[in-house]
């Protein structure tokens, strides 16, 4: 078996209700994998079957070509994790906490401690207790200490929750650089469609437990459907105009609301749409592309794949 991370038929099943439904996945060497979803679509379900802390209802999981079951416990030395809230002692200092898990992992290195602290951005709070910390250098804490031990295996759940746009930004390429450089191999589970498609090799796309689509990270943002949002003044006057110059215009209906163009032509160059209604003395107030967020595309991925939204 080749992949590093490997599921058949994964199926977890809390009374009549199919938290994972035969769900297949498969993750080579060095990925860093996209595990999408809305919330409670099955994300963390199917982290907490990977890493051993519940059992499948049916189906298997494997990490490294070994089964994951409670008898194989030497399979977590090269496995790191953040499962949801990456808890800490509050009353020990970001120092103290990692060198908790230094002597946990048993790693003899206590360079480590250091090293792995400058590397995440904390020298500035070593001497911090955690309960002081903000929700991004809580996060920060977490993935460090799921790093401590350099595993070849990263399963994160929602690591990217309560950083800045920097700090997001800052993990992305942390976590490329691991992949590309070190042959890490990523699981990133998230609700955040954008971020994960900038820096994901493939994508799996889960909803209600089921694994609906999957897609290479790079055709992820052509797929995404855009528009071109106008308004102005007189909407009614720059409809007209608009739609006599062939723009198939329609009213956006959600709030707030304005005009809206699908056309191509126009979401790549507003700045036609722009010239255009300012000779006309019409200029726009609003011009605007806006592009389907993650609701959207997987209700739209629902309905394309024949999956029934309400099911």
């Amino acid at each position: 078996m080749s992949d590093v991370i490997y599921t058949t038929n994964l199926t977890k099943a809390y009374g009549q209700v199919l938290a994972v439904n035969n769900l297949n996945l498969s993750i080579a060497k060095g990925e860093i994998y996209g595990f999408l979803g809305l919330n409670g679509a099955g994300k963390t379900t199917t982290i907490r079957m990977l890493l051993g802390m519940i059992t499948p209802t049916s189906g298997v999981c494997y990490l490294n070509g070994k089964r994951v079951n409670p008898g194989n416990i030497n399979i977590w030395r090269d496995v790191g994790y953040i499962v949801e809230t990456p808890y800490s002692y509050p009353e020990l200092t970001v120092k103290e906490n990692v060198e908790i898990v230094r002597k946990l992992r048993g790693i003899t290195d206590r360079n480590c401690v250091s090293w792995i602290i400058k590397k995440l951005n904390l020298e500035a709070y070593t001497a911090k207790k955690a309960k002081h910390l903000s929700m991004g250098n809580i996060q920060r804490l977490g993935i460090a200490k799921a790093m401590i031990h350099k595993p070849k295996i990263l399963i994160l759940d929602e690591p990217t929750n309560g950083l800045d746009p920097a700090g997001i930004v800052e993990v992305r390429h942390l976590l490329t650089g691991l992949a590309n450089n070190e042959g890490v191999t990523i699981l990133v589970s998230s609700h955040k469609l954008d971020e994960i498609s900038k820096m994901a090799t493939n994508i799996a796309i889960i909803h209600k437990g089921k694994l609906i689509k999957k897609i290479n990270g790079d055709q992820l943002e052509n797929q995404l459907h855009k528009s071109l949002l106008v308004d102005g003044k007189d909407r009614t006057a720059i409809q007209q105009i608009l739609s006599q110059a062939g723009y198939k215009v329609s009213i956006k209906k959600e709030t707030p609301s304005s005009l809206q163009i699908n056309q191509k032509d126009a979401v790549n160059n507003p700045g036609n749409i722009a010239t255009l209604l300012v000779h006309a003395n019409h200029p726009p107030t609003l011009l605007k592309v806006e592009k389907e967020d993650l609701e959207m595309y997987f209700l739209r991925t629902i309905k394309e794949t024949g999956g029934d939204q309400n099911e």
